[in-house]
């Protein structure tokens, strides 16, 4: 079992920065993948961003590439999303999840553990 906790979640106006925390607990941090997704108001939940257990390698939604980054220490079993540059198309509800595996994916099914998500709101 893995218990995800999310924090950082706000209102920014557009063109401003957010910064989304995660901390796990349960098993070893280490051997799993982690990943961001979000759900806006009537849209399906959408892959973010995702990172390996080892934080080796990272993958991106063409709509965040080169503005959000994907960071984890496992040292502190915590990982974060830095958001810059956001959007109004941002806003939505911020999940993070743990895969069973070490590898990044970016489908929602393929995450088993998932937090309880944070508002992020950018106003025009």
């Amino acid at each position: 079992q893995v218990q995800l906790v999310e924090s950082g979640g706000g209102l920014v106006q557009a063109g401003g920065s957010l910064r989304l925390s995660c901390a796990a607990s349960g098993r070893t941090f280490s051997t799993y993948a982690m990943g961001w997704f979000r759900q806006a108001p009537g849209k399906e939940r959408e892959f973010v961003a995702a990172i390996t257990g080892s934080g080796s390698s990272t993958v991106y939604a063409d709509s965040v590439k080169g503005r959000f980054t994907i960071s984890r220490d496992n040292a502190k079993d915590t990982m974060c999303l830095q958001m810059n540059s956001l959007k109004p198309e941002d806003t939505a509800v911020y999940y993070c999840a743990a895969d069973t595996t070490p590898w990044v994916r970016r489908g929602v099914t393929q995450y088993e553990y998932w937090g309880q998500g944070t508002q992020v709101t950018v106003s025009s």
